[in-house]
């Protein structure tokens, strides 16, 4: 049976066909969360997250002593706090809890660790302002997800105290792209495909192993762990 929503999304996609040029991917990333605009009775409040870029939204009756930290999909090279606003204020609206969305570095300009080493500051940001370990949940979407998992390998390696929860949407966990619905699903993924992917962990990891710990190449030199 045909799904309206999906039908929806596919039509949206198909009117702004994502393009070769960086700049125009990331604008087209943004352009997309511009058609789901915020409530307005959501409070935004833009910060900087131990040296990250970051925003705090907030839903009438949220909890104070609860957040969500959340890291936005796109691939690791484009996407945004923009991009994914509204469905961050929402997430935070359900939960009955702050947010707060990261603008981590993107590749190639910045290619790994350094979306992995802005997380690790913004949730030792959260600590810092003293949150509960247990009332944070690490949230991502898409690569955004993968860097949480990302993170929470190194959080523990490291011994800092773990979040109390994750939530991932579609998480982007394996970079050396190794399942198989990634060829069986091919012909009607309106938004994914093997090439497109490989071309996005090439520029993301810069060279490092897909399949390496993720913390040991930053452990104890990178720009996140020397900072605290």
């Amino acid at each position: 049976m045909p799904d309206p929503e999906i039908d929806a999304i596919r039509a949206i996609l198909a009117a702004s066909p994502r393009a070769a040029d960086l700049a125009e991917r990331r604008a087209r990333l943004d352009g997309f969360g511009a058609l789901y605009p915020t409530a307005p009775d959501i409070r935004i409040e833009p910060i900087i997250a131990h040296g990250v870029a970051a925003e705090w939204t907030t839903a009438p009756g949220a909890d104070p002593a609860r957040v969500l930290l959340f890291l936005h999909g796109g691939g690791y090279v484009s996407g945004s706090i923009a991009s994914h606003r509204h469905m961050v204020a929402e997430a935070g609206r359900q939960a009955g809890a702050r947010t707060l969305a990261l603008g981590y570095r993107l590749a190639p300009e910045h290619p790994f660790p350094a979306a992995l080493e802005d997380t690790l500051a913004g949730y030792r940001f959260l600590l810092a302002q003293g949150f509960a370990p247990h009332r944070i949940a690490l949230c991502g979407e898409s690569a955004g997800g993968g860097l949480a998992v990302a993170a929470l390998v190194s959080l523990r390696d490291q011994g800092t105290p773990l979040p109390g929860g994750t939530w991932l949407s579609s998480p982007w966990v394996d970079l050396r792209m190794q399942g198989a619905s990634m060829d069986s699903k091919a012909a009607v993924d309106p938004l994914i495909s093997r090439g497109y992917l490989e071309e996005l962990a090439a520029a993301y990891l810069h060279g490092a192993d897909p399949a390496g710990p993720w913390c040991r190449r930053c452990t104890p030199t990178c720009a996140a762990c020397r900072r605290f």
